[in-house]
């Protein structure tokens, strides 16, 4: 009797082992079959929020304030806990020292083109929408809206307008001038480790709030692509760079002060024979920036809905008055047939007017997109986001519904770049 027991245990156990080592191959097969659906698999609602959360504990990490040194110690340190453990940073001056080579590009043959540079001054000059063409923020001749209602845009400098004690605390500390520094990690390409994608999105905020949609929601999402694309069982023939940004909300300073020391070293071996490339040229700019609230255009009397609206999609833009306009269309519409293979529950679509990002000083020199939730001049500019810059930046203004918006954008450029680095899981 005994024996049968032992007997029918060692077969019940055999069959557990058998059964868990063939899901095991089956999901080998799977990786190796689409390893660009088994990397979109591996985000995570829950781990992109608790990234995004993550970095609510330092208010608006406002530049030239501790909240924000703070807040870059924390993203590099979260880095290279994900595996990303060769980061960087690079160091620079706000205000910059006036020049007259400076441009709204940031670099490039044409230094003149692209429109609209603004002043490095502190954010307080910041306070109206963009421009007044027409598709940019939504106005006509004479002011008149062609895209609905419209309701006032600006940024909040009043402490007393956060209701919440905690937050209004964490955001007293006001910018003083000096040194900034941005930080970055890079994956490395295992046989084209000189080319690379950057990816990145801005950490600073303003407001007096936690800064969660602008832009904790792109830059957690950086973080995330971050931590999945530096498993170690996932290789890349690629390089990719994960970039965070500084000084966004001044005039893309950080983002500018990156191009003017980076963009001559690109693809020099360094030192000569050894293999490593510390700059590898760019093949495209990725930005992300407000990634989390579509929730449809202003009411007559300037409110918006409370809900994410059912038609909500990810904005991927390009600037179609920049030197490399076809090429950054043609890339964002490979993202946008990225997500309409891999994403879960938002569509994609394009647009042409990419605009007041940190994706602007690289447009001239590499094809340059952006995602975020709504089109940033038509929709933004015109107030469709009552949290822009306001004390409702905050963790509990936002669902679940939104965060699966910023997931979405998330899993279109993960796919999207696993398609363009020839990223592969395992083996």
């Amino acid at each position: 009797m005994h024996t049968r027991i032992l007997v029918i245990t060692i077969l019940l156990v055999a069959a557990v082992y058998i059964s868990i080592g063939t899901n095991i191959l089956d999901h080998q097969a799977n990786a190796q079959e689409d390893p660009v659906r088994e990397l979109v698999s591996r985000l995570s609602l829950e781990n992109y929020k608790a990234t995004l959360k993550g970095l609510t504990q330092f208010g608006d990490r406002r530049q030239g304030t501790q909240r924000n040194r703070d807040a870059v110690d924390w993203i590099e340190a979260q880095l290279q806990s994900f595996g990303c453990t060769n980061t960087e940073r690079i160091t620079y001056m706000y205000p910059p020292a006036p020049t007259n080579t400076q441009s709204s590009a940031g670099g490039g043959r044409n230094r003149s083109r692209g429109g609209g540079r603004r002043t490095p001054t502190d954010e307080t000059s910041l306070t109206t929408a963009t421009g007044g063409m027409v598709g940019r923020n939504g106005s006509g001749p004479g002011g008149s809206s062609i895209y609905g209602y419209r309701a006032r845009s600006g940024v909040n400098r009043d402490p007393n307008a956060q209701p919440d004690r905690r937050i209004r605390e964490l955001n007293l500390e006001q910018p003083s001038d000096g040194e900034r520094q941005e930080v970055y990690c890079t994956k490395i390409g295992t046989t084209r480790p000189d080319e690379m994608y950057i990816v990145g999105a801005h950490m600073d905020g303003h407001g007096v709030n936690e800064a969660v949609n602008d832009d904790g929601s792109g830059t957690a999402l950086v973080m995330e692509l971050a931590r999945i694309l530096n498993t170690p069982d996932v290789q890349t023939e690629v390089s990719i760079r994960f970039a965070l940004w500084n000084n966004e909300e001044t005039g893309l300073n950080g983002a500018r002060a990156y191009t003017a020391q980076r963009e001559k070293l690109q693809g020099i071996e360094d030192p000569p024979g050894s293999g490593q490339y510390p700059e590898p040229r760019w093949l495209g700019m990725i930005q992300h920036d407000m990634m989390l609230w579509d929730h449809g255009a202003p009411r007559a009397d300037g409110t918006v809905s409370r809900d994410q609206r059912p038609e909500a999609d990810i904005n991927i833009e390009f600037q179609s008055n920049s030197e490399l306009a076809e090429d950054s269309m043609k890339l964002a519409f490979l993202f946008k047939a990225a997500a309409d293979a891999y994403t879960t529950d938002y569509p994609a679509t394009v647009g042409p007017h990419m605009t007041n990002t940190d994706s602007t000083p690289f447009m001239n020199i590499v094809p340059s997109i952006s995602l975020r939730e709504n089109e940033r001049g038509a929709h933004t500019g015109a107030g469709w986001n009552p949290t822009w810059h306001t004390p409702l930046d905050v963790w509990t203004s936002f669902t679940d519904k939104d965060f699966r918006l910023g997931l979405n954008a998330a899993q279109t450029t993960l796919a999207a770049l696993a398609q363009l680095t020839r990223a592969s899981v395992g083996g």
